[in-house]
């Protein structure tokens, strides 16, 4: 006889709302999500690698330091969002299933640590603030589709699915 006490969460089988997350994978509002997203990562790569990285040689030492803690926390912030894009375009294109797509691995569970304080942010560069903000958007909109899209549809009732069934056997209802 098994123990049900010593079932973990992740051993009890998850279900999704598949048809769902396929709409969303294929919809317009995926397509322009997936397009901002996108377009801030090589935005973001080109001011790093370009004017931003010459501006952060000017900078004092603990100003430089800010800058270069605070594009990493960028970059990480605009990784998990890019891959969690890429993975709805796999499973829209058949290349994953939905049950592979829900892995926590893929999920948008980690939190970033928030951003600058507001006197560390007077000292990064505009286009990095401006950059910060889109990319803290971009993540906030994508870590909520994630949540509303991958959460666990609550398993039924067996009671329920019982009474359901001896009621449609004996007519009751």
């Amino acid at each position: 006889m098994t123990d049900l006490s010593a079932l973990r969460d992740s051993e009890a089988p998850q279900t999704f709302n598949a048809a769902r997350i396929l709409e969303f994978a294929r919809s317009e509002v995926f397509e322009r999500t997936f397009h901002d997203g996108m377009t801030l990562v090589e935005e973001t790569a080109a001011y790093l690698d370009g004017p931003g990285r010459a501006l952060s040689k000017r900078m004092s030492r603990m100003a430089a330091l800010r800058y270069a803690g605070e594009s990493m926390r960028l970059t990480t912030r605009l990784m998990q969002v890019a891959s969690w894009l890429l993975v709805q375009r796999a499973v829209r294109e058949g290349d994953m299933t939905i049950a592979d797509a829900a892995d926590a691995k893929y999920r948008m569970t980690a939190r970033v640590a928030e951003g600058p304080t507001e006197a560390a942010e007077e000292e990064l560069p505009e286009p990095l603030r401006a950059l910060i903000a889109r990319g803290g958007a971009i993540f906030e909109r994508v870590r909520r589709l994630d949540a509303d899209m991958y959460t666990p549809e609550a398993a039924p009732n067996g009671v329920t699915l019982q009474m359901a069934r001896l009621s449609a056997a004996f007519g009751g209802g």
